[in-house]
């Protein structure tokens, strides 16, 4: 007996009334059920393998299940076709032939298929009813198939749109966070934990650079990952294959895959990795996993994950870049509280002393010694304040001073394209820092004359000692370029080299060169006590 129209109407509005994908389906299967009259009703979602990835059923009839789970049964139901088909019995299917003799009977069995914008999306099917289906059940449920695949759609966009919106709500999350001056390693954990929770991810990794050339997972957040973290990715594993080609991949299941690479991704089923692109340049790899027999990843959601991916990393590069400035206005203001120290205060307190010193001998003893405690005092105010310049100075200012003039000539090569000697002649392990500090800067100012100014190819960096037992640490810069124009009285970088070295005692001074014709060269001669020759 075919369907009433108004109860075919209402099955129809049951299973179009709502936009939630799984209370479409249960509606589905209990429309099928009213429809035909069926004490047993079920759909089953189809997973990219062609297995059921989801399962949805109402009423009771156990010797109908047994059937369907049977293994016979299955093949029975894979069996749907595009037309209808229609069982007095399941056990009359080929499919059980060899069914033992005393299994129950009397399944009836209908089942279509139901199809999503032309694909297999699932079957439908009722059993179990006391009179046999009719054509008409049959064309009932198929309607009430075509019904579903369109409320499978809707509800499909409806939730892409959910997704799509919980998504961008975590992107924006994660960008004002890594941009609000978050410690990176914190955002990279925030991101790894949002993500996997938006995603309904089981497991979220992030795979980052390494020592040398390796690519380590990081971070990982959601299931024990204790040994997730610190496995080094395969050279030509998927996550390399998803940093060098710039986009992500969907893995339908890792039970399934052949060739794992990392074997302890075997116990989880559907993945989803998403390269981390600042433009270009990949930063790294964000993968998230489900337990095996979840549902898989949409293209919705890879197209979703890459791009906030490229918008985590575009934040993570500008994080970077902020606190890389951050850390260069600290060490600029750290270099000139330092060099406000030992320009000013300790020059101050050294006239100080000296002046104090010549006042001593003028004063009776008593006094004298009197004296002599203020003068300590002040050598101890020296001290502490070379102590803490010495606190400021950066990793790059505590190397030896050979090593720091040699990095000056290093650069003087490649940004400047100057040939360079360098001839040391005495030992520099005691210079103080102090006056090592000037020494680099004369070395450097040196350097940039000879390249910006007098054009010159090659230069001779010395440092040596004049007058017997180191009375002289003497730097001398020489060039083949034009040579200086002696009729220039006024110089502020000679006027600067020249302030550091009367702070040391010395002098500095600006010679031509004996080379023959317009390139005759010059010679910078600049000059220096040791602290420790100073007069007391």
């Amino acid at each position: 007996m075919r369907p009433a129209p108004a109860e075919m109407l209402q099955a129809m509005l049951a299973v179009t009334s709502h936009l939630e994908l799984e209370e479409v389906l249960r509606n589905v299967v209990e429309a099928a059920a009213d429809l035909t009259g069926a004490p047993y009703a079920a759909i089953g979602v189809l997973d990219a393998a062609g297995g059921v990835e989801t399962h949805i059923e109402t009423g009771d009839a156990p010797h109908v299940q047994a059937l369907l789970t049977h293994p016979h049964g299955v093949e029975v139901l894979e069996a749907i076709g595009t037309e209808p088909l229609l069982l007095d019995d399941l056990v009359d299917h080929p499919r059980f032939a060899d069914l033992p003799p005393g299994h129950p009977r009397t399944a009836r069995f209908l089942g279509v298929q139901v199809r999503v914008r032309g694909q297999v999306y699932g079957r439908l099917y009722v059993a179990g009813k006391s009179e046999p289906f009719t054509d008409d059940d049959a064309a009932g449920v198929h309607l009430l198939a075509t019904a579903a695949g369109v409320a499978v759609q809707n509800a499909r966009l409806y939730e892409a749109a959910r997704t799509r919106e919980r998504w961008l709500a975590v992107g924006q999350e994660i960008t004002t966070t890594l941009l609000s001056g978050t410690e990176i390693e914190d955002a990279l954990a925030l991101i790894a934990r949002r993500v996997r929770q938006v995603a309904k991810a089981d497991t979220a990794l992030l795979v980052l650079p390494g020592v040398g050339s390796d690519w380590v997972i990081e971070f990982a957040d959601g299931d024990p990952v204790g040994d997730l973290v610190g496995i080094v990715m395969p050279p030509n594993g998927r996550a390399m294959t998803v940093l060098r080609d710039g986009y992500g991949i969907i893995v339908d299941s890792f039970a399934r895959a052949r060739n794992l690479r990392v074997p302890q991704f075997g116990r989880y089923g559907p993945s989803l990795y998403a390269p981390l692109m600042a433009g270009d340049e990949g930063l790294g790899v964000l993968i998230l996993l489900r337990h095996t027999g979840a549902v898989e990843f949409t293209e919705n959601e890879l197209t979703i994950a890459e791009s906030i991916a490229r918008q985590a990393a575009l934040a993570i590069t500008l994080s970077q870049a902020r606190q890389a400035e951050n850390l260069a206005d600290l060490l600029s203001e750290r270099s000139r509280i330092a060099s406000d120290l030992h320009d000013l205060a300790i020059q101050q307190l050294f006239a100080t002393g000296l002046r104090l010193g010549h006042l001593q001998d003028q004063l009776s003893e008593p006094q004298a010694e009197e004296l002599q405690e203020a003068l300590d005092g002040v050598d101890e105010a020296v001290g502490q304040i070379r102590r803490i310049v010495h606190a400021l100075r950066t990793e790059e200012e505590r190397l030896p001073l050979q090593a720091r003039v040699e990095r000056e000539l290093a650069h003087a090569r490649t940004a400047l394209g100057l040939q360079v000697g360098f001839t040391v002649t005495t030992d520099l392990a005691g210079v103080e820092e102090d006056l090592a500090d000037d020494i680099v800067a004369v070395v450097r100012e040196g350097l940039a004359n000879a390249a910006r100014h007098a054009r010159a190819e090659h230069v001779a960096v010395t440092i040596s000692a004049r007058g017997g037992q180191g009375q002289l640490l003497v730097v001398t810069v020489a060039d083949d370029g034009v040579g200086p124009d002696l009729s220039v009285t006024r110089r502020s970088g000679l006027a600067n080299l020249a302030g550091r070295a009367r702070r040391h005692a010395g002098t500095c001074s600006l010679h031509a060169g004996a080379g023959p014709g317009a390139r005759r060269g010059a010679q910078l001669i600049w000059t220096a006590a040791p602290a420790q020759l100073y007069p007391q």
